[in-house]
C-alpha cells in the first residue's frame, strides 16, 4: 500500500492527523492512499487478533457494488442516499449505477474533511452527482437539507444507503434512527444496510468481540459487532429482498465460490429492504 505523506500542507485543513478518521481506516484498509500512521495504526491493532482484518472492508465494499446494480437493474432506481459515503478508494456508487442509469442522481453525505475534499471534486466532474456535509447519525439534519430536499425528487423512489457506517454508532436507538430515515423515504424505496455481525456462534463470536474490543479501543474508537437480530431492526420494517439478511459474500455473489470465507469475511452481514 502505498504510504500518505504526513506534511502539513498534505491534508486538507480541519483534518487531525493524529486521530483516526472511520474513512481514511477504510481507505487504508482498501489499499488507498489517503490515510495516515494513525489510521493504519487501527487496522495493525485489529490484525492482533484477526489478520484478514482488511477483509472486512472488502466484504463492505463489494457488497455495496452488488447491491447498486441490482437496485439500478432490477430496482430501476434513478436517486440515491448513501449516507457515510467514504472515501474514492474502489468503484462508488455513482459510477456503478450511472453506468447503468446515466441520469441517476447520487447524493453523498458524510461530514470528514479528507472526504468533504474529495467531494468537492465530484461536484465538478458530475451534474448527477452532489455532496453534503452532515452527520449521518442525525437523520433529521439529514433529512432536512436544501440540498437534500432540492436535488432529490421525494414522491420517486430513493435507495438509502446505510453501508458499513451504523456499527460506527455507539447509541442503542440506532433502530430509532434508522426508523426516522425509511419513514421519511417514499413507497418504493430502498434500504441498504452492511454492519459488522456476530455470528451468535462459538467459532465466531469470539473472534467477533476481539475485533471489536479492539477497534473500539483504538485510536478510531468505533466498530461495534451486533446480533443478527439487532442488525435487522435497522431496516425500518422494510421488506427484505431475497435472501434476506446474510453475510456480505452471500448477498447474490458474482459467481461459484471456491475460496471459502475465512473468519474475518464471518463476521460482517448486509441485506436490501424495500418500502412498500
Amino acid at each position: 500500500m502505498s504510504e500518505a505523506v504526513e506534511s502539513p500542507s498534505s491534508h486538507p485543513v480541519g483534518v487531525d492527523i493524529n486521530r483516526a478518521s472511520i474513512a481514511r481506516v477504510y481507505d487504508a484498509a482498501l489499499n488507498g492512499t489517503n490515510n495516515y500512521e494513525i489510521d493504519r495504526r487501527v487496522l495493525d491493532q485489529v490484525a492482533q487478533v484477526a489478520p484478514e482484518v482488511n477483509d472486512l472492508a472488502w466484504s463492505n465494499r463489494n457488497f455495496l457494488i452488488r447491491a447498486c446494480r441490482f437496485l439500478a437493474t432490477q430496482g430501476r432506481v434513478t436517486q440515491y442516499l448513501d449516507c457515510g459515503s467514504g472515501l474514492p478508494t474502489a468503484e462508488n456508487t455513482h459510477q456503478v449505477v450511472q453506468r447503468i442509469i446515466p441520469e441517476a442522481r447520487v447524493l453523498y453525505v458524510d461530514n470528514d474533511p479528507v472526504v468533504l475534499a474529495h467531494g468537492r471534486a465530484l461536484l465538478e466532474e458530475n451534474e448527477h452527482t452532489k455532496f453534503i456535509e452532515s452527520d449521518i447519525f442525525k437523520p433529521e439534519q439529514v433529512l432536512g437539507h436544501e440540498t437534500t430536499r432540492e436535488f432529490l425528487d421525494w414522491t420517486q423512489p430513493i435507495a438509502l444507503l446505510h453501508n458499513g457506517t451504523l456499527h460506527h454508532y455507539l447509541g442503542d436507538d440506532y433502530a430509532a434512527l434508522m426508523q426516522t430515515y425509511v419513514d421519511a423515504l417514499p413507497s418504493g424505496s430502498f434500504v441498504v444496510v452492511a454492519h459488522f455481525s456476530d455470528p451468535q456462534t462459538p467459532e465466531h463470536s469470539e473472534i467477533a468481540r476481539r475485533m471489536e474490543d479492539k477497534f473500539t479501543h483504538s485510536p478510531m474508537g468505533s466498530g461495534v459487532f451486533r446480533t443478527h437480530e439487532q442488525i435487522k431492526t435497522m431496516f425500518g420494517g422494510t421488506d427484505l429482498v431475497d435472501p434476506g439478511l446474510v453475510l456480505c459474500d452471500d448477498w447474490w455473489p458474482d459467481g461459484p465460490r471456491y475460496q471459502p470465507l475465512n473468519q474475518v469475511q464471518e463476521c460482517i452481514s448486509g441485506g436490501v429492504g424495500r418500502k412498500a
